[in-house]
């Protein structure tokens, strides 16, 4: 298990192949025992034998016992749907005040 969360990965081998195959990654928010993490991925195709379209994901974590476990995660299937997810926060937040506040 993971203690840092510099070291969270979802990487992922099986018989040697790399079938998920982290790009990049930025930790959202980090407070308490909890931590959020956005990644840029892609995963292997083993017809194609070849990677398939990025892909994002939001992974959760709650740290317990000095070890980070993954708690819940939002699969983000491709970037069509990220700029429409972007779009709507965008609008959300460009009003200077929430009225549900």
């Amino acid at each position: 298990m993971v203690s840092h969360v510099d070291d969270l990965t979802i990487d992922y081998t099986e018989d040697d192949v790399l079938i998920i195959k982290e790009l990049d990654k930025e930790v959202l928010a980090s407070r308490g025992g909890w931590t959020t993490v956005i990644y840029k991925y892609q995963e292997w195709n083993r017809t194609k034998e070849d990677y398939g379209p990025v892909k994002f994901t939001v992974r959760r974590y709650r740290k317990r016992n000095d070890e980070y476990r993954q708690q819940s995660k939002f699969n983000i299937s491709n970037a069509d749907q990220a700029k429409k997810l972007v779009g709507i926060l965008e609008k959300w937040t460009a009003s200077p005040e929430d009225p549900g506040e």
